[in-house]
């Protein structure tokens, strides 16, 4: 009976395997911190995220090199490297969902085939991004919520306010790193 058993246990096994198999394949990620995340560690999240947008616009108007500087934010404030990442940026219409490296860059600085809607939001450039959160959960302890508008001041003309829910993880640094990043203009009662 013991053998019967285990023998339909292993063909059940191979069954959800079979099934499986059809699905993408998950990628395995490196593992991130289980320490817990503070609202003040959000909040310096934002502030250095918002300091690298403005970052990249001024190595653009200076003619360095901005890619690379998009890259290194991406690579700073993202966690691509970590877990799926669900990013949907504010002036993304078409292709509006961003879960690749590739994909936010494009959103960053352009010069992406594969995305034409992109003008390279960060090469606007903005001189400030200020942030007002709604509020700031963590209720997981190793995944922080938080959700509000922020300000983007570019060199003439008014600030832009958007809309932002963004989640974060904490890597293996102790680095903050967005999971999910949904950014959009406000309603315009239209």
């Amino acid at each position: 009976m013991r053998l019967l058993v285990s023998a339909l246990a292993l063909a059940g096994t191979a069954a959800c395997t079979t099934q499986t198999t059809t699905a993408p394949q998950r990628q395995t990620f490196a593992q991130y911190s289980d320490q817990c995340i503070t609202e003040q560690e959000v909040v310096a999240a934002q502030k250095a995220w918002g300091d690298g947008i403005v970052e990249i616009g001024r190595v653009y108007s200076e003619g360095g090199d901005y890619v690379a500087a998009a890259s290194d934010h991406i690579n700073r404030f993202y966690a691509y490297d970590l877990s799926l990442v669900l990013f949907k940026p504010t002036l993304a219409s078409v292709d509006q969902f961003r879960a690749s490296f590739d994909g936010a860059l494009s959103y960053f600085v352009n010069g992406n085939p594969s995305y034409p809607e992109d003008k390279g939001f960060a090469l606007r450039p903005w001189t400030q991004v200020r942030w007002e959160n709604a509020g700031i959960t963590n209720n997981s302890c190793t995944m922080a919520v938080a959700m509000g508008n922020y300000f983007f001041t570019p060199a003439t003309g008014e600030e832009t306010k958007v809309e932002y829910t963004i989640g974060y993880i904490k890597d293996l640094n102790g680095d903050l790193r967005m999971v999910v990043h949904k950014s959009s203009l406000p309603y315009d009662g239209s």
